[in-house]
């Protein structure tokens, strides 16, 4: 239903500002750019869909032999205590909490890729429990909001482009984003435990957020006294040998199985191209709505009268032509990353804005992008207050990437 009016919204707030545009200036061309945005953003959403098939069947492949092989439920045993609490409706060693926790392992190290598939492998095995399965459930939900808050100990895309663009230091935004993605993931749990009445002071819980801020502030110790180069070489080794030991790990599971690998990957493959092909609608009909808004050229009337408002109450307006980025966060991953790489290109790679930008860019994930895939691929259509609670953590992994580069980059 959120996403019902939110796509409603977007279409009719574009039509207003573009009838208003045209009748006020005359300009008559920006009809036709509106419509030529609708056929360029399905053709995005199919293409998304088409880049995707390959990934999913790979990575439902591999969970598939994973799952034979025993892996999936070895890791629902280590992270049992502390799912068991934060997702109370899923049994004891469902072959969900294991999906579920590489998901979020994947997320955490900026494998975008691969995180998705192991994301939907979780959600179809989460609507199995599923008694409405039309209605999110509150399983599904926390794990949305997991997913959201964009928790990224490695943001290895962001630093990426960086290094293209030629900054002179492309991983100066690690340390910025982690401390945003954390603050934005910690807010999305208080948030979503609070609304489903989950105790926030057991003390599995508090000992988890314990060890995590030990272990991000740790982190930010050992990478503060390393060299730029140092950190964008070991966070990218990192991630590949983490990322090609459990490729390995699985098929290694299932050779001590003695299952038929070959034919186990393929049982898999086959369900991540049936998703592929299940997602296309959806996106084609948020991507499409994203577009219209985008090109009627709301974004930047919002963005010039924010401007305005900080310099009525005296605040700092340097920021704020980053702030493209972060309405677009929300929307559209690609939106979002079109938006960073124009503030670079316009204001130069080592400029204030384009490291607020680039910091936003890695705070925080793609709520209304990630619910439309997600609750997508297995026909859920009454989300509850998901993107509400994902928009909360969106909020907070903003402010916090804002505060951060003012204190790194100022």
């Amino acid at each position: 239903m959120v996403l019902n009016y939110i796509w409603i919204g977007l279409i009719l707030v574009a039509f207003v500002f573009v009838a208003l545009q045209s009748l006020v200036t005359g300009n008559i061309i920006i009809w036709s750019e509106v419509v030529n945005s609708t056929f360029s953003s399905a053709k995005t959403a199919f293409e998304i869909s088409l880049g995707l098939t390959g990934v999913l069947s790979l990575w439902l492949g591999l969970m598939k032999v994973g799952e034979k092989g025993g892996v999936v439920e070895m890791f629902s045993r280590i992270v049992n205590p502390l799912f068991s609490r934060l997702f109370p409706g899923i049994p004891k060693n469902h072959p969900a909490m294991g999906s579920i926790f590489m998901n979020i392992s994947a997320n955490m190290l900026g494998l975008d890729n691969a995180a998705t598939p192991l994301g939907l492998k979780a959600m179809k095995e989460m609507q199995s429990l599923n008694k409405e399965k039309d209605l999110a459930s509150d399983a599904m939900i926390m794990f949305l909001v997991l997913n959201t808050s964009g928790l990224t100990l490695i943001p290895i895309s962001v630093m990426m482009y960086r290094a293209q663009f030629g900054a002179a230091n492309p991983s100066d935004i690690f340390l910025p984003i982690l401390i945003a993605t954390f603050f934005s993931t910690v807010a999305g749990i208080v948030a979503c435990c609070i609304k489903q009445k989950i105790n926030l002071f057991d003390k599995v819980i508090l000992g988890t957020i314990a060890g995590l801020s030990f272990l991000i502030f740790g982190m930010m110790y050992l990478f503060g006294k390393m060299e730029q180069t140092e950190i964008a070489k070991w966070s990218s080794f990192i991630s590949n040998f983490l990322l090609f030991t459990i490729i390995t790990g699985f098929i290694l599971s299932g050779v001590i199985k003695k299952i038929n690998v070959f034919d186990t990957f393929i049982e898999g493959a086959k369900e991540g191209f049936q998703t592929a092909v299940t997602i296309i609608p959806y996106l084609v009909a948020m991507l499409v709505a994203i577009g219209i808004f985008r090109s009627s050229g709301a974004m930047d009337y919002v963005t010039d009268g924010i401007a305005s408002l900080f310099t009525i109450i005296g605040a700092p307006v340097d920021f704020v032509e980053a702030l493209p980025t972060a309405f677009m966060k929300p929307l559209s991953g690609s939106g979002a990353r079109g938006m960073m790489v124009d503030a670079i290109n316009t204001y130069g790679v080592d400029s204030f804005v384009a490291r607020v930008a680039s910091t936003i860019q890695g705070a925080t994930d793609t709520t209304l992008y990630i619910l439309a895939v997600y609750f997508g691929s297995i026909g859920i259509s009454r989300t509850r207050y998901a993107a509400g609670v994902g928009l909360f953590a969106d909020l907070i992994g903003i402010i916090a990437a804002i505060f951060t580069a003012y204190i790194f980059f100022k």
